[in-house]
C-alpha cells in the first residue's frame, strides 16, 4: 500500500479507519476458513446511501496489516465513488490474502461466498484484482449478494469495458477543460497496465485517433496489445513525451518524484488510489497538470453492477457511464469556482450527497 498509509500507522482498526477521513467505517470483519485456507477482510465504510458494494481483491500481500490498509482505503473510495456515480448504494470492499494463481479453488470461493451471505446484505460482492465473473459465479452460488457475474449465471457479465469507457469519457471530458477540445485525436496518451481495463481503454483510444504508448510488467499483456492495436512500447510512460497519463495498473503511481518530473498535462486512468500523498494533487495543480479523481474516472464498473442490483435496462446503465463526461465536468467547474482541487470538488459533492440522505 502507499507509503502515506504505512508510516507510522497505528495498530487499531479504529484508528486506521479516522486516518483515512473523519468519517469512519462502520464494520469490519475478519473471516477465516481454515479446510480451505481462507483469510478475508470485508470493510464496510458506509451504507447511508445502500447496502455496500464493493468488489472482492485477491492478492498476495506482505502481510495483515497492508491488506487491512488496503481494504480501507478501497472501501473508503467506494463510499465516494457511489456518491458520485449518482447510484443508490454505500461504499464496501473485501480483500482475500493470497495469490490467485495458486491459492484460488471453487472450494475457497464457497467458503468466502457464506461468509458474504452472513452479512445479510449489508455488504455486496463484485469482482476485483484477481477475481473474475466466473469466480463470482462460484460465490454466487453460496449468497445472494454477489454481483457482475457471467451473463450464464444471470449476471451482467465482465465489467471492463464499462470500466474503460467511463474512463475514456472522464478522460474527454479533462482534454476539453485542458485542450478546449474533448476529442484525442492526434494527443499522446500514456497507458500504463494492461490488464482487461487497460486493454479495452486501448482499443477505445485508438478508435479515437489518439497515438497510445503502452507499459506494463507483464510481457503477456503486451504482446497481446501490440499484436492487436498500433501502439508504441515503452519502459515507462510517466516519465515519458506524453499529453495524457492514463494509469490503470495499482494504486499509489502518483508519488511526488513522479508528480515532479510528469510531462503529461492531463491524468485520467482507471487504478484505484492514484495519489501516493494527499499532497501529490497540489503538486500537480501547482504544475498545471489537471488530474481526474480515479473514483470518478473509474465508476463504470460500479455503475454497470448497481444497474443488476436495481434491475435497470442494459441501455440505460451504458447512458449512465456516459454520462462520467458531465459528472468529470461538473466537477472541474466546482474545481474553479472554488479555487479548490478537482479531488477536493469530488469529496465535496460525494459527501453533500451522503449528507443529504
Amino acid at each position: 500500500m502507499t507509503a502515506s498509509l504505512l508510516d507510522h500507522a497505528p495498530t487499531g482498526v479504529f484508528d486506521r479507519s479516522r486516518r483515512l477521513s473523519d468519517r469512519p467505517h462502520e464494520q469490519v470483519v475478519f473471516c477465516q476458513d481454515a479446510a480451505t485456507g481462507l483469510r478475508a477482510i470485508v470493510a464496510i465504510h458506509s451504507t447511508a446511501l445502500g447496502p455496500a458494494l464493493g468488489g472482492t481483491r485477491f492478492y498476495p500481500y506482505a502481510d495483515e496489516a497492508t491488506a487491512l490498509e488496503d481494504v480501507l482505503r478501497l472501501s473508503w473510495g467506494m463510499t465516494y465513488k457511489a456518491a458520485v456515480a449518482g447510484v443508490n448504494l454505500g461504499g464496501g470492499k473485501a480483500v482475500i490474502l493470497g495469490d490467485p494463481a495458486t491459492d484460488k479453488s471453487d472450494a475457497l470461493l464457497a467458503a468466502y461466498g457464506r461468509f458474504v451471505e452472513s452479512l445479510g446484505g449489508r455488504y455486496v460482492t463484485a469482482a476485483d484484482v484477481g477475481t473474475a465473473a466466473g469466480d463470482l459465479d462460484v460465490v454466487g452460488r453460496h449468497t445472494r449478494y454477489a454481483v457482475g457475474r457471467t451473463a450464464a449465471a444471470g449476471g451482467s457479465g465482465d465489467s471492463s469495458p464499462l470500466t474503460a469507457l467511463g474512463v475514456f469519457r472522464a478522460m474527454r471530458a479533462g482534454a476539453e477543460h485542458v485542450w478546449g477540445t474533448a476529442s484525442l485525436d492526434g494527443r499522446t496518451v500514456g497507458v500504463e497496465g494492461l490488464g482487461k481495463v487497460g486493454y479495452e481503454l486501448v482499443r477505445l483510444l485508438v478508435a479515437d485517433g489518439a497515438d497510445v504508448v503502452v507499459t506494463d510488467v507483464n510481457p503477456a499483456a503486451l504482446a497481446r496489445v501490440a499484436a492487436d492495436f498500433p501502439v508504441r512500447i515503452a519502459s515507462n510512460v510517466v516519465d515519458a513525451p506524453v499529453d495524457v497519463y492514463a494509469p490503470c495498473a495499482l494504486g499509489g503511481t502518483l508519488t511526488t518524484s513522479a508528480g515532479s518530473t510528469l510531462g503529461a498535462r492531463l491524468v485520467c486512468g482507471a487504478a484505484n488510489n492514484q495519489l501516493a500523498r494527499p499532497e501529490v494533487e497540489d503538486l500537480l495543480r501547482d504544475r498545471g497538470i489537471t488530474w481526474v479523481p480515479d473514483y470518478v474516472a473509474n465508476a463504470g464498473g460500479l455503475i454497470q453492477v448497481a444497474g443488476e442490483v436495481d434491475g435497470s435496462d442494459p441501455s440505460v446503465v451504458r447512458s449512465r457511464v456516459n454520462a462520467i463526461f458531465d459528472r468529470t465536468a461538473e466537477i472541474f467547474a466546482m474545481s474553479r469556482d472554488l479555487g479548490i482541487g478537482p479531488g477536493a470538488a469530488a469529496n465535496r459533492l460525494a459527501e453533500q450527497r451522503i449528507d443529504a440522505a
